[in-house]
């Protein structure tokens, strides 16, 4: 898989030693990112702000849905949530009670796009104050500690809240206007139709969508059909979700029953 390969040594960085007030400015939403040695995260890392932003945001998000209230909590907590499928979800709120990086222990069945567990570092939109996931930061020599290196500890809370996710209801999308938000402002989707499972992620700072897979023995098969597939065929790569929508399953256009489809999870 081709990518940003970014050697980090923690240990050996100056970041270790930045008090928690600095801030680190990214220029732009990262793309996927592939962590080729990991040792301790620094402090202050996802304190993120984009130069010439200005405010965090202009008003106060409300979660819709019951997944989505992960998004918010206490200043220095890891909530822990599970989507419909069991995946497991930790995600870290920042000093202002809004989520800074989350983890999931899983694949989005595209295992090749995605290490379990992967991250993604959350941002904000500074319009319409909604979070903004950022592109996968894999680990395929294993994950750090999914702690700040601070003097303030994060504690875990161990409670999971919305334990199943949301509902079938909930996490379906009511208008085409709805997956566009949700796929352009970084969600990852898991969904069926006619039999066959599908994922949309953002590797490489792309937007991908294709069958969701298993392997098995060294080959590839669909989750829910169980028919063989091989890696990337019919997949389709973009910038937007107007490009993603174009995807064609068997006949069907992604474009003419997106409202339709089974949606198993989705990350925002």
């Amino acid at each position: 898989m081709e990518g940003d390969i970014l050697p980090v040594d923690y240990e050996l960085s100056s970041w270790k030693y930045q008090n928690k007030g600095q801030e680190i400015l990214h220029t732009q939403p990262s793309g996927g990112i592939m962590i080729t040695k990991t040792i301790l995260q620094p402090d202050g890392l996802f304190e993120i702000a984009w130069k010439g932003s200005g405010s965090a945001y202009s008003g106060p998000w409300k979660p819709k849905k019951p997944g989505d209230e992960r998004f918010l909590g206490k200043p220095g907590e890891i909530k822990v949530t599970y989507d419909k499928h069991g995946m497991k979800r930790w995600t870290k709120i920042g000093s202002d009670g809004r989520a800074t990086m989350e983890r999931h222990f899983g694949d989005h069945n595209r295992d090749w796009c995605h290490t379990n567990p992967h991250d993604h570092v959350i941002l904000w939109d500074a319009n319409r104050g909604n979070p903004l996931p950022q592109g996968p930061i894999n680990y395929p020599n294993g994950a750090p500690e999914f702690k700040q290196y601070a003097k303030e500890k994060y504690s875990m809370n161990k409670t999971p809240t919305a334990l199943g996710g949301n509902s079938f209801e909930e996490d379906r999308f009511q208008s085409i206007s709805e997956f566009k938000w949700c796929v352009n402002d970084g969600g990852e989707v898991e969904f069926e139709w006619k039999g066959k499972a599908y994922s949309i992620t953002h590797p490489e700072g792309k937007i991908n969508i294709g069958e969701g897979c298993y392997q098995k023995n060294g080959k590839y098969y669909n989750v829910i059909s169980h028919t063989e597939y091989v890696p990337g065929d019919g997949d389709l790569w973009g910038d937007t979700a107007d490009e993603i929508l174009e995807y064609n399953m068997n006949g069907d256009k992604l474009r003419d029953v997106v409202t339709q489809i089974k949606v198993w999870s989705r990350s925002i």
